[in-house]
């Protein structure tokens, strides 16, 4: 490929859909279920109590959270197309097992197994191998678009899907999204010349020590783990209470998030624009915070009546929506240069521990507290993540950048470090020769890239 033309390609449009493709067919599979579970496991499962639902919904998140960073490692040893058809056969196999329980314990065991299929972080790195560095980060954009997507889709879809074919055919269903998947791979998705280390998108096990010692990403990292933690278990009770309470039957439910989904993300736009483009960050992610936390303890006191839920959830899912696109993009300013891919693992990880725990602590509660006691913990939660945030310093407003450096020499490459760092707008130079590139971070506003191109003579991203 040609390094310094511009625009996308159609081999990486193919790819960046292909592959956005193929995360859609693993998300709608494993979220259409957090609608109905909870009712249908009671009414069908042998050994179903709200402990045991909630260890299903979670167990999901245990062995994803265990092999999303060795499958990422591994597979820049033993191809990424392998490892990804691999995962989705095992996504593919489990599913198939919970749709065949009858008891609680098949249908975690199948969680258990659709976990361990743990490609996300593997199809991002196969997504770096077909894109040029400049047009990578609209490539990851594409695909963290789909994800949203296929949320929003699922919690709407679940509940009719339900009506026709039930939960065991939401499992089957998920079972054939994953075919779906193994087909486009190998059909549609094209198979990389090479399959190298990218430090803006793969983790690299030398830099563990560095994210994990830095307080601003672990902020970050609790986070996304609490979001996710306040997610599963919020739907272990909700779908009971719209029903037991509210009087929202389970064949009627998607009504309700259909219009609360589509306002949730009409009351979001707004603050998105406000944190990134106006660079009121911190305030709106501190409010935001506030919205998920003030929601959750109102769905404790008002879950009796349709209207009351429908409000709550609107706020809450803007909130939830926001969040999902914004702790992603603080992830990439905190994170140092090239450090990106690191601190995104183990961002991934923590988000795959929260859906765990949220399950399982969410069961537990929900066993010992009935329906008010589960939002009374997310509740909690929330309001402890706001803490642990208030202390987060406004964000400095940096995009990444990617140099290639040829072959230049050691002397070289240490003169053209310190004429990147003293170009304006350039925060942060990080040079490794090893794999022919420099990372920079840069504030987009006031940097002139023609300095930064005129310095290498290469393109940047």
């Amino acid at each position: 490929m040609n390094h310094h033309e511009t625009g996308m390609l159609p081999i990486e449009n193919r790819a960046a859909v292909s592959l956005a493709a193929i995360f859609a067919s693993r998300m709608l599979g494993l979220f259409m279920i957090y609608p109905v579970f909870s009712i249908y496991a009671l009414g069908h499962l042998h050994g179903a109590s709200p402990m045991s639902i909630g260890m299903a919904m979670g167990a999901y998140g245990l062995t994803q959270a265990m092999f999303q960073l060795p499958f990422g490692m591994l597979s820049d040893r033993v191809g990424r197309k392998p490892l990804i058809a691999a995962g989705l056969v095992l996504f593919a196999i489990g599913s198939v097992v919970a749709a065949l329980s009858t008891s609680i314990e098949g249908v975690i065991i199948g969680r258990i197994v659709q976990g361990s299929g743990a490609v996300g972080s593997t199809i991002l790195a196969l997504a770096a191998d077909l894109t040029r560095e400049q047009n990578r980060t609209r490539t990851m954009a594409t695909i963290g678009m789909t994800i949203g997507m296929s949320f929003a889709l699922a919690v709407v879809v679940g509940p009719v899907l339900n009506n026709w074919i039930g939960v065991p055919g939401i499992f089957a269903l998920t079972a054939v999204l994953a075919m779906g998947g193994l087909a486009i791979l190998q059909f549609v998705v094209p198979t990389p010349v090479l399959s190298t280390v990218h430090r803006d998108t793969d983790a690299v096990p030398a830099l563990f020590m560095r994210v994990l010692a830095d307080g601003q990403l672990l902020r970050l990292d609790f986070g996304i783990m609490t979001l996710h933690m306040i997610l599963t278990a919020s739907f272990i009770a909700l779908p009971l209470a719209l029903r037991d309470v509210a009087g929202l039957q389970a064949a009627q439910q998607w009504q309700l998030y259909l219009p609360v989904l589509f306002f949730a993300v009409l009351l979001m736009v707004p603050f998105i624009i406000l944190a990134e483009k106006h660079r009121h960050m911190k305030g709106v992610f501190l409010g935001a915070i506030g919205v998920l936390c003030a929601s959750q303890f109102a769905l404790m006191l008002w879950h009796h009546s349709t209207w009351s839920v429908a409000v709550t959830l609107t706020l809450f899912f803007a909130a939830f929506t926001l969040m999902e696109a914004s702790l992603p993009s603080l992830i990439s300013k905190f994170a140092p240069a090239a450090s990106k891919g690191t601190a995104m693992g183990v961002y991934s990880t923590s988000q795959f521990f929260g859906i765990f725990i949220g399950g399982g602590v969410g069961g537990w509660v929900f066993h010992h507290f009935a329906l008010g006691g589960v939002f009374a913990f997310t509740g909690l939660a929330a309001a402890l993540w706001f803490l642990v945030a208030v202390g987060m310093p406004q964000p400095k407003f940096l995009s990444s950048q990617l140099l290639r450096l040829g072959d230049a020499g050691p002397e070289t490459v240490r003169v053209w470090a310190e004429q990147l760092a003293a170009v304006p707008g350039v925060a942060e130079v990080a040079m490794i020769p090893e794999e022919g590139v420099a990372y920079l971070k840069v504030d987009s506003q006031i940097v002139d890239l023609a300095a930064i191109t005129a310095v290498t003579g290469s393109s940047q991203t």
